[in-house]
């Protein structure tokens, strides 16, 4: 919601969980009932209706169910999903039972996904240690659910470059890796600036290469806060 608030926009919720978590990791998630889910969803597109829809932590297989049979019904587009199967501390966000629905009910519905290196890995069934193997795990992926693939670098080595395909040309936009802890949020944050600058009418490329540009400088400013990964500063 800062990151959407930060390009000028309206952002809306639907939650999926309650976690209690900071800097330093999650240390509980409690899931909503998938009833109260459907009913968000539909409080938000039968009023102000979402030109984008950015898809985060789904929790489990219900919920996971439930998101696509409404997210069908009400003909949503622009649905970018950010794959958020496990946090940075390493607390699993998917309930596994909930892996082979999401892969076949919600990926499927997507114009954009983007992974990072490990949930490309798990998702591709590919390991990843070079750009060669990003290319190919970001072609299997969109071939196994006809979606554009984000791969984000942030886990490479020496640098953090991200690999867009959307089925004939490989892009990839470069920056140099900052040295910083306070990167909590970036996955959440790229993808929902995405989704932002897609809902303004931009291209797929542009999309993707302005967001990359606002998360650099959301992490360059060095918001400096809390004793463990801190956030990033979105108002930038």
């Amino acid at each position: 919601l800062k990151t959407i608030f930060a390009h000028g926009m309206y952002g809306m919720s639907v939650i999926t969980a309650i976690t209690a978590q900071n800097t330093l990791g999650v240390t509980a998630i409690e899931a909503a009932s998938s009833d109260i889910v459907a009913k968000q969803i539909d409080s938000v597109f039968t009023d102000i209706r979402p030109d984008s829809v950015k898809i985060g932590m789904a929790v489990n297989e219900n919920i996971v169910c439930t998101m696509a049979e409404k997210l069908i019904f009400h003909n949503a587009k622009n649905i970018i999903i950010d794959p958020v199967l496990v946090s940075t501390s390493g607390k699993p966000l998917l309930q596994n039972t909930a892996t082979a629905a999401f892969k076949e009910r919600l990926l499927p519905l997507a114009r954009l996904i983007t992974p990072n290196i490990p949930e490309a890995e798990l998702l591709s069934g590919i390991h990843i240690e070079n750009n060669k193997d990003m290319e190919k795990a970001a072609e299997k992926l969109y071939l196994a659910y006809n979606t554009s693939v984000l791969i984000k670098g942030g886990h490479a080595k020496g640098s953090a470059s991200d690999l867009l395909y959307c089925g004939a040309n490989f892009y990839w936009f470069t920056a140099e890796k900052i040295q910083s802890t306070n990167t909590h949020g970036t996955g959440c944050t790229l993808s929902s600036a995405i989704a932002c600058n897609i809902a303004d009418g931009m291209s797929m490329y542009e999309s993707v290469d302005k967001a990359k540009e606002y998360i650099t400088r959301a992490i360059a400013a060095g918001l400096d806060l809390g004793k463990g990964n801190g956030p990033l500063c979105h108002n930038v």
